[in-house]
């Protein structure tokens, strides 16, 4: 079972709040990484926070924004700790916030999918991925659910690295904007109708 790491921001007197969910887009802070497909994660979030009418504010290990949905409270997180540390803003925020462990949804890339395709899972392998890597490492678990937004693979031998750190090129900023609202849909529906049906609905 999936609990947040014991910190000096818990108090045993908080209780979490079964209404509230944290919404995790994991990317990299920094102009030079802005539009590129490893950010992914932060462009279905900022797109949420849009959705609902505010805007992220900087805060301890990361950028945080709150929008109302259907009675559920989503708790957006753009973690500042770069990719590959991850875990201890997820950590911090979840504490922070008071939620549950199991109302915890990470939005990444996947090269191992077709652009665009989504898939969404209650837990799983970290796939390879550094910020699913070490957010399991930090939370001891990887029974936390997580979006895939495939970036597909389009690349030679050798260049991965440069794909995914690599800007849209322009065939796909042109399909971008509905993957990134779809995306978006999947998590709103996700923390109202519960992983099972989402995944039915969304997993195509």
């Amino acid at each position: 079972m999936l609990k947040w790491i014991t910190s000096l921001f818990k108090k045993e007197e908080e209780k979490e709040d079964p209404m509230k969910y944290l919404i995790v887009g994991l990317g990299n802070m920094g102009r030079e990484y802005d539009n590129t497909r490893h950010n992914v994660g932060f462009d279905v979030v900022d797109y949420l926070a849009e959705w609902g009418k505010t805007t992220f504010k900087n805060d301890t290990l990361g950028d945080i924004a709150e929008i109302k949905h259907k009675g559920r409270t989503l708790v957006l997180l753009k973690p500042s700790t770069y990719m590959n540390r991850s875990g201890k803003a997820v950590n911090y925020w979840g504490q922070k916030k008071k939620i549950l462990p199991a109302n915890l949804l990470v939005i990444v890339d996947d090269m191992n999918l077709k652009f665009g395709q989504l898939r969404l899972k209650g837990k799983g392998s970290d796939g390879g991925h550094n910020g699913l890597k070490d957010i399991t490492q930090v939370l001891g678990t990887s029974g936390y659910s997580r979006l895939r937004v495939g970036i597909g693979n389009d690349f030679h031998k050798g260049q991965q690295v440069d794909f995914v750190l690599g800007k849209w090129n322009e065939k796909e900023r042109e399909g971008l904007p509905a993957i990134i609202k779809n995306s978006a849909e999947a998590v709103k529906s996700y923390a109202t109708i519960g992983i099972g049906h989402t995944m039915n609905q969304f997993n195509k």
